[in-house]
């Protein structure tokens, strides 16, 4: 399909939406910090994931590439 000037594409359409309502009665701040450094500390799955696919580029073949970029979409 040809674009004329201006016009653009959607490929992906983003809905901000939850897929389970949540109703949250009181807040836990420790348990709060406990989840997100889980996910984004330094020993979190965002580092695990970055360290993977980071290592992949010094890999010697194709097939250990193939398997740090698995392992670190996976994480």
């Amino acid at each position: 399909m040809a674009l004329g000037k201006g016009e653009l594409l959607d490929m992906w359409t983003y809905n901000k939406m939850l897929e389970h309502p949540i109703n949250i009665k009181c807040r836990d701040l420790r348990l709060a910090k406990n989840i997100i450094s889980q996910y984004g500390g330094p020993d979190g799955e965002l580092a695990a994931s970055l360290r993977y696919l980071s290592q992949r580029f010094g890999m010697p073949d194709q097939k250990s590439k193939a398997v740090l970029n698995d392992i670190g979409t996976e994480e």
